[in-house]
């Protein structure tokens, strides 16, 4: 299988600055009010916004469920790029892309699985979310 095989990606343009996106990654605060997909919260156990830094929570689904994560902050270039390494299963690494755009900052968000079947098999849910994770940092920057 081809890594595009494992790849799920999408990109919109946003009317905020690059800086201001970026900021909704590096304040815990913020980014917790915005993580996942609809319905889900999140509780913060670390996070360490720097590069090999930690970052773990919980994030909780609208049934209930808890679902514990870890990741480290690979890449981090202010107002250009943020790299996560999700450090449990599922593994995947994210790239979120900011480059200056009219209005405002185009956001490509790319996430790529280790494992190609698996990325198969959650595709119909992964890239919905993604989209979901994106209104919500949308509705999160426009409330700051």
């Amino acid at each position: 299988m081809t890594a595009e095989s494992r790849t799920m990606r999408t990109a919109r343009d946003l009317p905020f600055t690059p800086d201001q996106v970026y900021a909704a990654f590096a304040s815990p605060d913020v980014l917790a009010s915005w993580w996942g997909p609809d319905g889900f919260t999140n509780t913060f156990e670390s996070f360490a916004f720097e590069v090999d830094g930690r970052w773990t929570f919980v994030m909780h689904g609208p049934d209930g469920a808890s679902y514990p994560n870890e990741n480290v902050f690979k890449v981090l270039e202010p107002g250009r790029t943020v790299v996560i390494r999700h450090d449990c299963a599922p593994y995947f690494t994210l790239t979120v892309r900011l480059a200056p755009a009219e209005g405002g900052t185009r956001l490509t968000w790319e996430q790529v699985f280790d494992d190609a079947t698996f990325a198969a098999n959650v595709r119909h849910i992964v890239v919905p979310a993604n989209e979901q994770n994106i209104d919500r940092m949308t509705r999160a920057l426009a409330k700051a």
